[in-house]
């Protein structure tokens, strides 16, 4: 299910990302430490009174010189009508409204899409007399917001959640909805081109071709899917368009609303570390994830090649362990009908449920296999396990003491549900509770 998307544009240095660090650094947020899942902070999931939404900044803009602000921030414009159910429009309180401002809003807008207004760096109680000037953008009333000293970000984030369409996070359709991700040139038009037996997608040699993410519905064996074809992520420092900028947040939209990524990875080059944030972006997002390695026709083989770098993947992808990896190449349409059949039961483990009888049965098998952690005398007790969400599959654990829940204890229950039911393809999430804890997650 889908969660509905908020996207944070406005000027350079109006303070979108202390607003975003602020919402992500506190407890209205969701965001989950993963070791070894390092990527830049552009995308975070958050959830304000009951309402879980995804949270996404279009900041990080370093114009060379103030004739091109404006241009980039019809690009901000554009990225936030193409992904977001609510845009957050933020300007300065102190700088007053700008001629961008007007500009901008003017866009917005035209969207359709509904659009509040904070002006931030609002550090009083008392309005300054210019406050009233934001009126003439036309988006509204105004809410006055200070980032740094946390000054009615509460109310910003109830217009927020009250702004959302009725039906977002709905189911769209009852299709398998498949992303296929990564770096730019690494094949991802050339497969979906593949698997469709058409030419829908451009194809180009040139890195960034595909700047939007197109979606092409078909249908295999009386099953419905949805193909995404995203735009690459490249490295920051690759970057020398500012659009691609803002195709990286497009993609991190297509794999918010997927069931299943399919990560795509040129054979020739191996892992990256660009691989391993896009891989990072779609394990916390809890989405299904298979690894494709394409281009496998231009490898030399010998007999343990595909296991060798099976191990590789394993080795650099520590924290995504669960997930499948298939050999393709789509030039020659090498194992690339496999896709979908690997997608598909990548979609089904997401889905699946297990009963919580068997399922407190393999614990306790497990918590005899291997003692529970102690410290001063006091060791660790399961008293409870239950399955209560699922896409991902979400576990709720009854315990005495958290903190003696330590991290490898955790990766180990991890493992034996795994070895008991399966999950291929998907992350697992665990919530503990002690006595006395509400049940609700």
């Amino acid at each position: 299910m889908s969660k509905p998307l908020v996207a944070v544009v406005g000027r350079p240095n109006v303070g979108k990302s202390t607003f975003f660090n602020k919402i992500v650094g506190r407890r209205v947020s969701i965001v989950e430490d993963t070791p070894g899942v390092t990527r830049d902070r552009i995308y975070a999931e958050a959830e304000w009174s009951g309402v879980s939404f995804a949270l996404i900044d279009t900041g990080g803009i370093e114009p060379d010189s103030k004739d091109v602000i404006l241009s980039q921030m019809r690009e901000q414009a554009e990225t936030a009508m193409d992904t977001a159910d609510v845009i957050l429009f933020m300007t300065d309180g102190k700088e007053g409204v700008t001629a961008s401002d007007r500009e901008v809003a003017s866009m917005l807008m035209r969207t359709g899409k509904k659009v509040i207004l904070a002006v931030n760096k609002i550090d009083t109680a008392r309005l300054p007399e210019d406050f009233y000037d934001f009126y003439e953008l036309g988006l509204g009333e105004p809410v006055a917001i200070s980032s740094v000293n946390m000054l009615n970000l509460g109310d910003l984030l109830d217009r927020i959640v009250e702004s959302f369409p009725h039906d977002a996070g709905r189911e769209e359709e009852d299709r398998i909805k498949i992303a296929v991700i990564g770096k730019p040139n690494v094949g991802k038009s050339s497969l979906i081109n593949k698997l469709l037996g058409e030419k829908r997608v451009i194809v180009s040699p040139i890195a960034g071709t595909t700047r939007d993410s197109i979606d092409t519905p078909f249908e295999r064996d009386g099953e419905k899917y949805l193909l995404i074809d995203t735009a690459g992520i490249r490295r920051k420092s690759k970057v020398n368009e500012s659009i691609e900028r803002f195709s990286v947040v497009r993609a991190v939209a297509a794999i918010e609303r997927c069931d299943v990524c399919l990560l795509m990875i040129d054979a020739r080059e191996g892992i990256t570390e660009q691989d391993k944030k896009i891989a990072g972006i779609a394990h916390e997002a809890g989405k299904g994830i298979i690894v494709a390695v394409n281009k496998w026709d231009l490898i030399e083989k010998e007999t343990n090649t595909m296991s060798e770098f099976r191990k590789k993947i394993a080795a650099e992808l520590t924290f995504m362990s669960y997930a499948p990896s298939v050999f393709i190449s789509a030039l020659t349409g090498q194992r690339t009908q496999e896709v979908i059949d690997l997608a598909r039961y990548v979609a089904e483990n997401r889905a699946m449920r297990v009963p919580t009888g068997q399922l407190n049965s393999l614990i306790a098998d497990a918590t005899m296999m291997k003692q529970p952690p102690s410290d001063k005398g006091k060791r660790l007790k399961i008293y409870y396990v239950t399955q209560v969400g699922v896409k991902p599959p979400l576990f709720s654990f009854k315990i005495n003491s958290r903190p003696l829940m330590h991290f490898s204890y955790s990766r180990y229950l991890e493992n034996k549900i795994r070895e008991g039911f399966g999950f291929e393809g998907t992350s697992l999430k665990f919530v503990f509770r002690e006595k006395g804890e509400k049940e609700d997650v």
